[in-house]
């Protein structure tokens, strides 16, 4: 994906992406500490201009050989340097405070955004596009708030800078003439010409590193992302002796991070021939444009430097475009993929909002599955004109081949599945567990991990020992306080287990079972099942399997076939 700047869309996507900070409640708190930064910043142009005039009393000072003077002229220097120095460090405080506060609202806000409506499933299956998310929420907010305070900082410091500094530059020139034209404040005119030329010409040059930089955040995403995904898969990539296969994706990812960043090199070397030669010619350009009335005699060596450093300042502040031009792409970069990632996160609200399927909520203590269609991406139908209602306390199993669709029903009744229509009504104000085939164990404590998702603190130690033991983990009832990777380190019939623990410490009224016992042996399996029957008895059960002798634990039994979508018929008692 090649992503091709415009100017405005950028404008108006900065503008989203900032102002709801500036209107949140961190308003007044980070709108001091704004304040306060720029009147640091005014402070330093106001020293800028004092030096500048002190350098014309300096320079006449030597020019005269006056030790008075030279030695007056030095303490004045080290006053001035003094207070440069404190409004330089505190300015830099106050912005790295600022820069925390910005991120830590920007983080939480799309944290928040993509945790919501299980946006973070649901842009695997509707938005592929939105590469990355999680690079965008941890690198790139940082980049683009830092690279916001700089660059409008710095712009605003180089306004103002030339607007003092045209002034005396303006006075400080004289006039000169030019095929008989008299020009007054001629060096003004100089340094606006030489700076107009420079920029147009570096934005010429460096136009297509914006698109570049862009390409380059992606490529780098990919490449990390498929480091990680070695890392978290490594016990299956070693069965498979899939190193060879694994070096190749990942050279391959790499491959794709050298190319885009040898262009980038390859343009930003012609950006920097450019740029280097313009700063490098206009450390002399100044003394030779005022050299005409110093040899004249019409200014001492003090107004020549005073010119001179005048000159310098008003086309550096011209030129602020030049220097800049680099961090400018890499801003607008980073501006598209936050408010691309933001956008995403919009519609996927707007989609569950308005989604296809309708869920409500009800009094009935009963779930009722209306009219349900569930199909694939493709188009392809799983499910046709499900109507059937699941009563409190019963115990259903689906079961059916491969590719049936038990596993997408069961994405379907959890709400992560966008491609159905129908109505499911569930009943209000009770706990819905749903425990797909792969647990999630996040890093942690285990006792944190066995009350996942529940607060650690709703359960003591006595229960969750209890649960841990009673679900065939009586081994790791001592390791509560070990804070660990526990998805690495439990095999897969001890994960399960450990989610059979979380049920019977949620002890919630429906609970939904996705293959959640596969990777245990039949024995096992029904041990555990009677285990939740016995513990649960109020609990309704509902549980996807390709077992068959699951039945025995459930009222109702609904086939799905790959042959022909499921429907209300196909809902047997169990035998």
């Amino acid at each position: 994906m090649q992503w091709q700047p415009n100017s405005r869309n950028f404008l108006r996507d900065l503008w989203r992406l900032s102002v709801p900070y500036w209107r949140s409640q961190e308003r007044w708190r980070s709108g001091g500490l704004l304040g306060t930064i720029i009147s640091l910043n005014l402070s330093g142009v106001g020293l800028s201009v004092v030096f500048n005039n002190w350098n014309k009393y300096f320079y006449n000072a030597l020019q005269d050989r006056d030790l008075a003077a030279f030695e007056y002229q030095l303490l004045r220097f080290l006053f001035l340097s003094l207070a440069t120095i404190i409004v330089a460090v505190t300015q830099t405080y106050l912005r790295q405070l600022l820069i925390i506060r910005w991120r830590h609202w920007l983080t939480n806000r799309y944290i928040s955004g993509w945790l919501d409506h299980r946006a973070y499933y649901r842009l695997q299956l509707t938005n592929s596009s939105t590469d990355n998310p999680d690079q965008r929420i941890s690198d790139d907010i940082g980049t683009f708030i830092n690279l916001t305070l700089s660059l409008s900082l710095d712009l605003l410091t180089a306004l103002v800078t030339l607007v003092s500094f045209a002034a005396i530059l303006w006075n400080l020139s004289g006039s000169t003439s030019f095929f008989g034209v008299n020009i007054p404040g001629y060096m003004l005119w100089v340094a606006l010409f030489y700076s107009i030329a420079g920029t147009w010409l570096v934005s010429k040059i460096g136009w297509p590193l914006v698109g570049l930089n862009f390409q380059q955040q992606q490529v780098e995403a990919d490449f990390r992302f498929s480091l990680v995904r070695v890392r978290e898969n490594a016990e299956g990539i070693a069965l498979y002796a899939g190193e060879k296969q694994e070096a190749r994706g990942l050279q391959g990812r790499f491959g794709e991070v050298i190319a885009n960043f040898r262009a980038i090199m390859r343009q930003q070397l012609r950006l920097n021939w450019f740029s280097t030669a313009y700063a490098q010619f206009a450390i002399v350009f100044p003394f030779i444009v005022a050299a005409p009335r110093y040899f004249a005699g019409a200014i001492q060596l003090g107004g020549l430097m005073q010119t001179a450093s005048a000159f310098s300042t008003v086309q550096v502040s011209l030129s602020w475009f030049v220097g800049a031009f680099s961090s400018v792409a890499d801003w607008r970069a980073r501006v598209n993929r936050l408010t691309s990632f933001e956008a995403a996160l919009e519609a996927l609200g707007r989609s569950s909002e308005h989604g296809a399927a309708q869920r409500r909520g009800t009094p009935s203590p009963d779930i009722l599955i209306e009219d349900l269609e569930i199909w694939l991406p493709d188009g392809t139908r799983l499910i046709e004109g499900l109507s059937m209602r699941l009563a409190e306390g019963s115990r259903t199993l689906i079961t059916g081949a491969s590719g049936s669709g038990k596993s997408t029903l069961f994405r379907v009744l959890a709400g992560l599945w966008p491609y159905c229509d129908g109505v499911l009504t569930f009943p209000e104000h009770q706990r819905l567990l749903f425990l797909p085939q792969r647990p999630y164990l996040p890093i942690g404590k285990l006792r944190f991990v066995t009350a996942y998702p529940d607060r650690v603190e709703t359960h003591n130690d006595a229960q969750i020992a209890n649960a841990l033991s009673a679900s065939g983990l009586a081994h790791l009832v001592d390791r509560l306080d070990e804070h660990q990777h526990w998805g690495q380190i439990l095999s897969g019939g001890e994960q399960q287990r450990l989610a059979i623990a979380r049920a019977l410490l949620v002890r919630p009224r429906w609970l939904f079972l996705d293959e959640a016992t596969s990777n245990l042996d039949e024995a096992t399996e029904a041990e555990l099942y009677r285990l939740i029957v016995e513990r649960l008895p109020n609990t309704a059960l509902i549980s996807v399997s390709h077992h068959p002798a699951l039945a025995v634990f459930h009222d109702t039994h609904l086939i799905m076939s790959r042959d022909k979508p499921a429907a209300a018929a196909d809902l047997q008692p169990a035998k």
